[in-house]
């Protein structure tokens, strides 16, 4: 799929080493991927400087180990920095990048925070980028273009207090909202391109590169997840279709429904759509918990046993393992196999020794051998489970 779109001429956004592996098995060019994330790791950020993919700075610290690494190696890089423009949010606050409190990006509204970034790009002539993502999701397009405008009224400071056009492109991420309601499209591009131009003229005559992260909006309504129905049940005089998918396909639906709807149809068993009399009823997964629904108190024809589901709109987000790609490895985790005498089948290291062996790797890190520590932790560190503490790898 991502070979398809590079040959469509698209580029890729990543944001995690999982991510970025999959864009560069799928040949697209480093010259045409950008690393975003608001917690890179020092392996992480080598790694795109060393193959000259794009890299927006979360914030000063991370700026400060970019400097470290371009004293070191310099690099061809892209490099820029994300501001949150602090503009407000939408409809779902989880997915709202602009907050006054939002986790990404400098908040260039606190005090101080506009001269720094501003003697952040005077002393940093390589600093070339500026990137501001409002969020997506629920957010409006005249929130979106409130963002734009921010980011590019502070290119245009930057240049002209430090004398010359540093900043040459701006990146004005994704984000454009989904109906998933129907097959219309809406909001469109056309219409976004249409507002930014009207708000934001200075932005297309010719002075910036502009660069576009749309991920959801191209790929939403892209896939149909079919289930067979396992069971048709009845609980307290509703129908329930318990099927193969659910949390572990659609998080965001089981989680915030109403949010993330999704469109349900029924089928017979030959995978013909059923037609009959729409029944109030439930669609359920497979997961032990009275939550797992993709849809509650929903009008369809009867979904039975043997018989068909399909989830249209799972697109982008729903199609792979939720944070599969996303997410380091957490430390310690045991590994499942059949038990020495039929027990438990938790058969690695007891739990001390667990620790102990991961506490060594991240201590051997600390000397250098970063590779060595579990993947995405160094310094302080913390595990969390049935029993589990907090410690310090120390």
């Amino acid at each position: 799929m991502v070979r398809l779109l590079r040959d469509a001429g698209i580029g890729a956004e990543v944001a995690s080493p999982g991510e970025l592996a999959l864009a560069r098995a799928a040949g697209v060019a480093p010259e045409r991927t950008v690393l975003d994330s608001p917690a890179k790791t020092p392996a992480e950020l080598r790694e795109a400087l060393a193959l000259g993919i794009a890299v927006n700075a979360d914030n000063p610290q991370e700026l400060a180990r970019i400097d470290a690494l371009m004293r070191s190696a310099p690099s061809r890089s892209p490099l820029g920095l994300r501001v949150n423009p602090q503009v407000g949010g939408g409809s779902i606050e989880a997915l709202s990048t602009a907050t006054a409190t939002s986790k990404f990006g400098v908040a260039l509204r606190d005090d101080g925070a506009r001269e720094w970034v501003i003697r952040a790009y005077a002393e940093r002539p390589w600093l070339t980028r500026l990137h501001a993502h409002t969020g997506s999701q629920g957010v409006p397009l005249s929130r979106m273009t409130d963002g734009v405008a921010a980011a590019y009224a502070l290119a245009e400071e930057i240049n002209r207090r430090i004398g010359r056009p540093q900043v040459d492109t701006v990146d004005i991420g994704g984000g454009l909202p989904v109906n998933f309601a129907s097959e219309a499209t809406t909001p469109t591009y056309a219409q976004y391109a249409r507002m930014l131009k009207e708000t934001v003229p200075g932005l297309f005559d010719g002075r910036y590169g502009l660069v576009t992260e749309f991920g959801r909006s191209l790929l939403a309504k892209h896939g149909t997840v079919v289930a067979r129905v396992e069971y048709a049940k009845s609980a307290g005089g509703r129908p329930v279709a318990v099927t193969h998918a659910g949390v572990q396909v659609a998080t965001r639906t089981v989680y915030a429904p109403g949010s993330w709807p999704l469109r349900i149809a029924a089928y017979d068993g030959t995978g013909r759509p059923k037609e009959g009399p729409a029944v109030v009823q439930d669609v359920a997964g497979p997961a032990c918990f009275a939550g797992d629904l993709l849809a509650e108190g929903r009008e369809l024809p009867l979904l039975e046993q043997g018989g068909l589901r399909g989830g249209a709109g799972h697109g982008r987000l729903l199609l792979r393992p939720p944070l599969r790609l996303q997410l380091p490895r957490p430390a310690g985790r045991p590994r499942l196999r059949p038990g020495r005498r039929g027990g438990r089948g938790l058969r690695d290291r007891p739990p001390a020794a667990a620790a102990r062996r991961d506490r060594g790797r991240v201590g051997r890190g600390a000397r250098g051998r970063a590779d060595r520590a579990p993947r995405g932790l160094t310094g302080e560190w913390a595990t969390a489970g049935r029993g589990g503490r907090a410690g310090t790898g120390k």
